[in-house]
């Protein structure tokens, strides 16, 4: 099956079609469970069964513009924090910072402005079909989905990929505590021998979204071939040389700082704004819920690099580490501003 048709569904007897292919390829697809989470393995990843029909819908009936910038990322690798940066660079001269910070970023979690292909937008097509055609140019969106499965509209359009990615150790212990806040998992009592059940897991790639080395490599491949298509970013460069990381982003997605706002010191403001403290303040990510499934503040725990130290036991860091020295480190990718500890001994 071919992400079912090429058409696009124009009436009812469509949709019906929709679903009866996509009852036939769930029966079919290899299962498997994360945190409670239902999975299918699915072109080669493990998507949430409660989204895989968002995904398919997402793959056979988004039409890409030219002018469209899109996040990619694995979960829990910065997306909040580049979400709120992409919102602010781009939308900085039609509205004032001073109102995105205490109107905008007040009332609305990052993740409903720059909203999810699989989770947000296409969550409801079984019902509607979205309608897109009036969001203003460039549009703004993201996806948790390798790039391999994006639709093809995306790949052969001039459409902007930014790529955020982050080391395997602080991504998974972000991941642990992420999943253990949501509602349905409240029983679950965690311990050490839990952990590293679930680390064994990530390391199989049996995670949402997952393999992380196929999800990476497949981002970072198409960054080293179309440069001023995909661009890729470290979450610890952005922690490490924020300014010089903004000032990336802005370039890439055709909002350039000009000299004046270099002298104003914009990219220091955007930066402020943005940061993790400040969002983590925000009346709307203390106490506000945008998601059925979890509250807001669940975005906002440590964000450090390095946390891992403080969770993991050297068994379960050396086998997070083995995902930087098997295919990774095959394929030619190595992190440049993070430097994996030697567990060797």
């Amino acid at each position: 099956m071919n992400a079912m048709s090429n058409s696009k569904p124009k009436n009812a007897v469509d949709l019906e079609q929709l679903k009866a292919e996509f009852k036939e390829l769930d029966i079919s697809l290899p299962k498997a469970l994360w945190f409670n989470h239902p999975l299918q393995h699915y072109q080669g990843f493990w998507g949430p069964s409660i989204a895989l029909e968002n995904i398919i819908a997402f793959q056979t009936h988004f039409e890409a513009q030219d002018s469209d910038i899109i996040l990619a990322s694995l979960p829990k690798t910065g997306t909040t924090w580049l979400k709120s940066l992409l919102y602010t660079i781009l939308n900085r001269k039609s509205t004032s910072l001073h109102t995105i910070s205490q109107q905008v970023f007040q009332t609305k979690n990052p993740h409903e402005l720059v909203p999810s292909f699989e989770f947000s937008i296409y969550k409801k097509f079984n019902e509607t079909q979205p309608d897109l055609s009036d969001l203003p140019s460039p549009r703004l969106f993201s996806t948790h989905i390798p790039f391999l499965s994006l639709p093809d509209s995306i790949k052969s359009s001039k459409s902007r990929i930014v790529y955020v990615c982050r080391n395997p150790l602080d991504t998974f212990v972000s991941t642990w505590y992420f999943n253990l806040s949501f509602y349905m998992n409240k029983d679950m009592k965690p311990s050490m021998e839990m952990m590293e059940e679930y680390v064994d897991k990530y390391c199989m790639g049996l995670f949402l979204f997952g393999p992380y080395e196929s999800h990476l490599l497949g981002y970072w491949k198409e960054h080293l071939q179309n440069p001023d298509r995909v661009l890729l970013l470290e979450y610890e460069g952005l922690k490490k040389e924020p300014k010089a990381h903004v000032r990336k982003l802005a370039d890439f997605i055709g909002c350039p700082f000009s000299e004046e706002e270099e002298n104003e010191n914009v990219i220091e403001d955007v930066i402020k704004i943005c940061s993790f403290q400040s969002l983590k303040e925000m009346d709307v990510n203390k106490n506000g819920k945008s998601n059925p499934f979890f509250d807001n503040n669940v975005f906002f725990r440590k964000g450090k690099v390095g946390e891992w130290k403080n969770e993991l036991s050297p068994l379960m860091a050396k086998k997070l580490v083995q995902l930087l020295h098997g295919k990774l480190k095959e394929a030619g990718f190595a992190f440049t501003y993070y430097q994996p500890p030697d567990l060797s001994h």
